[in-house]
């Protein structure tokens, strides 16, 4: 199995998602040095379970992505990494920390999508824009999703109102069905509540002592 050096983060990085980074940590670093002396230079991110990004000692969940880096540039005090997400994996094992982060991973196999799940997927866009719109974030109708509909699905997982730990399970589906339907429960009960706030704040009943 490979071992990679990791990133743990306080968010989630998804295939085919943009991944912008500011590394100033010693230990990153050094671990970026030692990426970029390779032809294709890839780290694993997972997202932190207990803890801090900064100093270490923190506890991680087993399920990540791969970045691959696409940019870096060095500035005064830090450098400015672009990665790009690839390929999903589990952590087997995580190994010393010494001189940076690593795991014994196992590769988990590209998202299968079905035509059948098309509608799915034109009905779960409908929805994250409508999200998008309530909640005044620029995306609303002026985003375009990718014409490949496994990549259109993990955007959506990223655009959608969703936390960290939901977009972590997204990452142990097998299908793209799997995780439009997921994205689309989550997008509806939140659409749900936002429009009941919009309706209260505009002027709608509200219940107190008299």
């Amino acid at each position: 199995m490979p071992i990679v050096p990791m990133f743990p983060l306080g968010s989630v990085l998804l295939p085919d998602l943009p991944l912008p980074l500011r590394v100033f940590e010693p230990r990153y670093l050094k671990m970026l040095g030692d990426l970029l002396e390779e032809d294709e230079p890839e780290f694993g991110v997972v997202l932190i379970e207990r803890g801090q990004e900064v100093g270490g000692g923190d506890e991680r969940f087993h399920v990540g992505t791969l970045a691959r880096v696409v940019a870096c540039e060095a500035l005064k005090d830090c450098m400015v990494v672009v990665g790009l997400g690839t390929r999903r994996f589990t952590v087997l094992d995580w190994l010393s920390d010494d001189p940076y982060p690593r795991a014994d991973i196992e590769l988990l196999g590209p998202l299968e999508w079905q035509e059948s799940d098309a509608s799915l997927l034109q009905q779960t866009e409908r929805q994250v824009r409508a999200a998008a719109e309530l909640a005044e974030q620029p995306v609303g109708t002026d985003f375009t999703f990718s014409e490949d509909p496994v990549v259109a699905c993990w955007q959506l997982a990223a655009l959608a109102p969703l936390g960290d730990l939901d977009r972590t399970e997204l990452l142990r589906s097998t299908t793209g069905g799997e995780v439009l339907s997921r994205v689309l429960a989550e997008t509806e009960e939140n659409l749900e509540l936002m429009r009941l706030m919009g309706s209260q704040s505009d002027g709608g009943d509200v219940q107190g002592e008299s």
